[in-house]
């Protein structure tokens, strides 16, 4: 099933447009033959006894996920899936867990679905590095967002940073095992082949890339587009850093589920179609000023 086009706001929008549709093409429902059946009922029946989804996320990534002041999960996705588990009846239970061990949580069975603003990418769905080397089964995505890079820098742009060129001979921060670590590290090889060789810090967290910013460590930090821009506009009061060049292959978020789990991830897709249809998808998305990312339709692996 083919999506229709995702919305968008942004300036920067406009010259992405064109490509966006085509993220978020592939088969949306698998519900055919089950429509006889509520979304609680079709959930495994070790979803339905436990009543409760496990939800591994790296809470450090606002406005999409974070830590509120009590300890819980707040964000973009904790409200995206508390709505989902709204619409499938059962809640909804997040667990920290580091970005690069959230696969490997998921495929060990310590949770049932990942929700981390994470990518979904051709690697992360067949299970291998950027040589093509197996590193585990893959995963499933259930998208439901879009997204692209963004650059930070300090307030000021003193390096004037405008894109990925720029960045050659310098030092950029950013979190290991992100969409941002694969870009940067793909465009190491153009800048050593111009004699400027791009230094990539890898951190454990975006918090940390951006301390090496804030500190003249690194010139700049990658991150996702909505990140940089809650930062920009949150660091400081704003007074620290700004997003510098347009959104870099913007590409969508998926919610990733074990390959062989199908009814989850049938149900899961179903759960948010409803809250689209239902208008509940747009205010949760208005409310984290992230009107600019919404998808129309759920989609398994459209990335």
């Amino acid at each position: 099933m083919t999506a229709r086009p995702i919305r968008r706001r942004t300036a920067a929008a406009g010259a992405v447009l064109a490509a966006v549709p085509l993220l978020l093409t592939g088969c949306a429902s698998g519900s055919g033959g089950k429509q006889s059946l509520s979304l609680h009922d079709q959930l495994p029946e070790g979803v339905r006894k436990a009543g409760v989804l496990r939800i591994g996320s790296d809470l450090s990534y606002a406005p999409v996920e974070s830590r509120g002041a009590d300890g819980r999960a707040v964000g973009l996705d904790p409200d995206l899936a508390a709505a989902v588990g709204r619409k499938l009846g059962v809640r909804v239970e997040f667990q920290n867990v580091a970005f690069d061990k959230l696969i490997p949580e998921l495929q060990a069975g310590q949770i049932d679905l990942v929700m981390s603003a994470m990518t979904d990418t051709k690697e992360r769905r067949e299970g291998v590095d950027e040589l093509g080397n197996r590193l585990n089964p893959g995963v499933d995505f259930i998208d439901y967002f879009i997204a692209g890079t963004s650059i930070l820098t300090a307030k000021g742009n003193p390096h004037g940073i405008t894109g990925l060129n720029d960045l050659c001979g310098t030092t950029v921060a950013l979190q290991k095992g992100t969409t941002q670590d694969t870009i940067a590290t793909r465009q190491q090889d153009p800048c050593r082949a111009a004699g400027k060789p791009l230094k990539v810090m890898r951190l454990g967290t975006d918090d940390a890339a951006l301390a090496q910013l804030r500190a003249g460590n690194a010139v700049a930090d990658m991150n996702d587009f909505p990140v940089a821009v809650y930062n920009a506009k949150k660091v400081a009061g704003g007074s620290a850093l700004q997003v510098v060049g347009p959104q870099m292959q913007p590409a969508p978020y998926g919610i990733a589920v074990n390959k062989e789990n199908t009814a989850l991830r049938d149900a899961v897709v179903q759960a948010v179609d409803a809250i689209i249809i239902s208008g509940e998808y747009d205010k949760i998305l208005a409310d984290w000023n992230l009107s600019e990312g919404a998808a129309q339709n759920a989609v398994v692996n459209g990335g």
